[in-house]
């Protein structure tokens, strides 16, 4: 069935297709025989563009064998001195001698082989079981299978690096098979992500390259979009093989590291109550009711310490703090209602609102500025 939504991000494609091309292959495998031309038909293919990412891709169902790797650059011998090269030069960058590495979609072996002699645990995953077996024969491990969703999980991992080798365009749901690596990899892990060219196709106007095995047509931008999406994140990103290939070294994203706000929050708080506790049995105020000044006053549990809060916003004042109920009255409240020290959480204001207070009450009026670092006594 005609694809509509990119299968990428989801949205919908630009109304008016980039290409329609009549008459053409229907695949670029699986030539037909004699006892089989009369059932070969051509095909009509239709070339759409995502209106959210960009990505250009057809709305054309897959090949029946997609997902198979079928190499006829097997037989180039350049090609073989290039990925030679190519491979020891990534195992040596990464460091990845004696560590597992796998080749999504490895067909024969052609490739599994040569990173195989660059010193690594090479593995790889291939859906034709006759090619499968061919590279146990030859003395790869090889398993048989497809990765289908996010949740496949694959027999030695997790992997410590991974390839997948013109092979991505030709996949139906990419994010499934993209998350399924994701998922098969230690957090450390490394890619190796190549795709046909397509800023390359568009430079020389390239007609022919248009065949129903390839659903996607990558340019640099829409490839990064898309490894970003699945949770990988760019390395470098380069033309390769006479620019035909987008080359990507990627890293497997990493959760951030917030650990430093639980810190920064405890040294605040210990701040803030030996401040407070300077006043005991006196009156603190707070300048400021902010969404960050809300949040300390709640992370502190300040309610019962804090008199009132001074904001100079009338739509707050006469209202209390959300979750701790404390007053927000005006800055006439100074006045009328005395304090005997302010903590200002003004955030970007906090040095105009300090030179007001000063201005107003002088050396009378104990001051403290929450920074980003702690609470600055003035």
């Amino acid at each position: 069935m005609p694809v509509n939504n990119c299968r990428v991000c989801g949205n919908k494609f630009f109304e008016k297709p980039l290409l329609q091309y009549e008459n053409m292959p229907g695949a670029a495998q699986f030539f037909p025989g004699k006892e089989t031309l009369k059932t070969d038909k051509a095909v009509r293919l239709e070339i759409c563009q995502c209106s959210g990412c960009g990505l250009v891709q057809l709305a054309n169902d897959p090949v029946f064998y997609y997902k198979q790797v079928i190499r006829a650059a097997s037989f180039s011998g350049e090609m073989k001195d290039f990925r030679i090269k190519q491979f020891a030069n990534f195992v040596k960058k990464f460091a990845l001698k004696g560590k597992k590495v796998i080749e999504i979609g490895c067909g024969r072996g052609e490739y599994l082989s040569i990173m195989q002699q660059c010193g690594i645990k090479a593995y790889g995953l291939e859906y034709c079981e006759d090619a499968a077996k061919q590279c146990n024969r030859n003395g790869l491990k090889v398993l048989k299978g497809y990765i289908q969703s996010s949740a496949h999980r694959l027999k030695y991992g997790p992997f410590e690096a991974f390839f997948i080798l013109n092979f991505l365009e030709h996949l139906p749901n990419p994010n499934s098979t993209l998350r399924g690596i994701f998922n098969n990899l230690t957090d450390e892990a490394i890619g190796l992500v190549e795709v046909p060219n397509f800023d390359m196709i568009l430079q020389k106007k390239l007609f022919s390259e248009f065949i129903g095995d390839h659903l996607f047509y990558f340019t640099r931008e829409t490839l990064n979009t898309t490894l970003s999406l699945n949770g990988f994140e760019i390395i470098d990103l380069h033309e390769v093989w006479h620019d035909y290939i987008i080359s990507a070294i990627v890293r497997r994203r990493k959760q951030l590291d917030t650990s430093n706000f639980y810190k920064l929050q405890a040294t605040v708080k210990n701040d803030i109550e030996r401040y407070i506790h300077r006043f005991k049995n006196k009156k603190v105020a707070i300048w400021g009711a902010g969404h960050q000044a809300l949040a300390v006053i709640s992370l502190m549990n300040l309610s019962g310490k804090i008199h009132y809060v001074v904001d100079s916003a009338t739509f707050k004042q006469n209202k209390f703090t959300p979750a701790t109920h404390i007053p927000i009255l005006s800055p006439n409240a100074l006045t009328q209602d005395p304090v005997d020290a302010i903590i200002v959480m003004a955030a970007s204001y906090s040095d105009e609102v300090a030179r007001i207070i000063q201005k107003k009450f002088g050396k009378n009026m104990n001051i403290a500025i929450l920074r980003d670092f702690g609470l600055e006594v003035i």
